[in-house]
């Protein structure tokens, strides 16, 4: 058997620490046309809710510079894009090339261009100068990151002093009879929307799997305390079946 240090949980998978990256890879590619459409079906649309008060808390102004990272299709992008203006700069980042061409399409369809450049990354190796963004954000995509203290390093390097880093993720509901029903749900009927909407229940069990392998809220604030963060807090919402956590660099 190989040492556990070697592995890595993929869902409820052990797998070699080596191929999830390429795992998770697969799971988007067969995701990303109907990523937003999922999104909507499967949060009933309250995944708007959580975005819009991740952007509330972020503290964006006009002349930021902003990296939404892990940022998929660019609901985030978008938003930030309207709100630092012309002179700022909003970078869509994402692993997954998949991901990343549908958002740029997308963003561009909706004559979203000037201040928003593309970026394939790593979350864990960014590719950015330090202290180069006044703002971070990681929306649903922590939980998919291979070695997520590495990533929160990469993403403290590369924070200015004074910057916030805004984690949004699923995360562990504070209700027992809200964790029943929201695994009954995530177990039973997400893979079967994932089947019939995306033809891929597989993906849709993996996501649902991951969700329970993250780190709950109080850990993820501890990680990120010793990543370097500074007044790390976090909020519950929906029940804390999503929690947003915020961090400053000083």
């Amino acid at each position: 058997m190989s040492d556990a240090k070697d592995t890595i949980d993929f869902g409820y998978k052990q797998v070699k620490k080596e191929e999830k990256q390429g795992l998770v890879a697969n799971v988007f590619n067969s995701v990303a046309q109907k990523y937003d459409v999922m999104n909507d079906v499967m949060s009933f649309g309250i995944h708007r809710l959580w975005k819009r008060y991740t952007i509330d808390c972020s503290g964006v102004r006009p002349g930021m510079r902003v990296l939404d990272l892990a940022g998929g299709t660019g609901d985030l992008t978008a938003a930030f894009s309207r709100r630092v203006g012309p002179t700022g700069e909003v970078v869509l980042s994402d692993i997954n090339q998949a991901m990343l061409d549908v958002g740029r399409d997308k963003l561009r369809n909706k004559g979203i261009v000037g201040n928003v450049t593309y970026q394939q990354a790593n979350a864990e190796e960014l590719p950015f100068e330090s202290d180069s963004f006044d703002i971070i954000t990681i929306a649903f995509g922590l939980r998919n990151v291979t070695d997520k203290q590495k990533a929160l390093e990469s993403m403290y390097r590369v924070l200015k002093p004074g910057g916030r880093l805004l984690v949004l993720e699923f995360s562990k509901p504070v209700q027992p009879m809200l964790s029943q029903a929201y695994d009954f749900y995530s177990f039973n009927v997400l893979p079967k929307m994932g089947q019939v909407i995306a033809n891929d229940a597989e993906s849709y069990q993996y996501l649902a799997e991951s969700i329970r392998m993250h780190p709950d809220q109080d850990t993820l604030k501890g990680m990120m305390e010793q990543a370097g963060y500074e007044n790390v807090s976090y909020d519950n919402l929906t029940g804390g079946i999503v929690a947003l956590h915020r961090g400053f660099k000083f």
